[in-house]
């Protein structure tokens, strides 16, 4: 399997084609909005405030944001399809819990053109476990995508009184045109 994900067969043959063509159609290299599965990834800074009820996760790369509800609501039924998806956190100890749907088909998580769609489900256990890092284990459960959920542990570094600035990519932006 490239990548070493579960794909489902029609995914495998898609990741194949992207890497070979160098992810030329990647939507990072338009300038369009990377779900959080790939921004833990990227080399921009992400800072999270926590509010009473809410925690918001900024990126620098083009402004973006997410909101994770942490008021107890539960993850609605048919949310409204996003590139962040919907979601809902609550701690368990010293680790926080982030479940999260409704997500946009055909979203890109990776380098190598790997997707989640409208059926995947994903859950984020993040801890701090000393002061300078970030812990996240990610499980991902989309049988559009996978044959079976899988999971990534990723270690972040912490950028402490540390301010984003701003990284922004337009939309008319030319050197995508050198990439076909």
């Amino acid at each position: 399997m490239p990548g070493g994900l579960p794909y489902q067969p029609w995914l495998a043959a898609l990741v194949k084609k992207r890497t070979s063509e160098n992810a030329k159609d990647d939507p990072h290299v338009y300038c369009l909005p990377d779900t959080f599965l790939r921004a833990y990834s990227l080399p921009h800074l992400l800072k999270f405030v926590q509010t009473p009820g809410l925690l918001v996760m900024l990126n620098e790369m083009n402004a973006g944001y997410r909101q994770v509800f942490t008021d107890g609501r539960p993850l609605p039924d048919d949310p409204t399809p996003s590139w962040q998806g919907y979601s809902t956190g609550k701690w368990e100890g010293d680790t926080l819990v982030v479940n999260s749907a409704g997500f946009r088909d055909d979203i890109w998580i990776d380098w190598n053109g790997s997707v989640i769609t409208s059926a995947a489900k994903v859950q984020e256990r993040i801890r701090r476990p000393d002061y300078g890092h970030l812990e996240v284990g990610v499980t991902v459960d989309d049988p559009k995508a996978y044959t079976k959920p899988w999971t990534v542990t990723l270690h972040q570094r912490l950028a402490i009184n540390t301010e984003l600035v701003d990284e922004v990519c337009l939309e008319n932006e030319k050197s995508s045109q050198r990439m076909k």
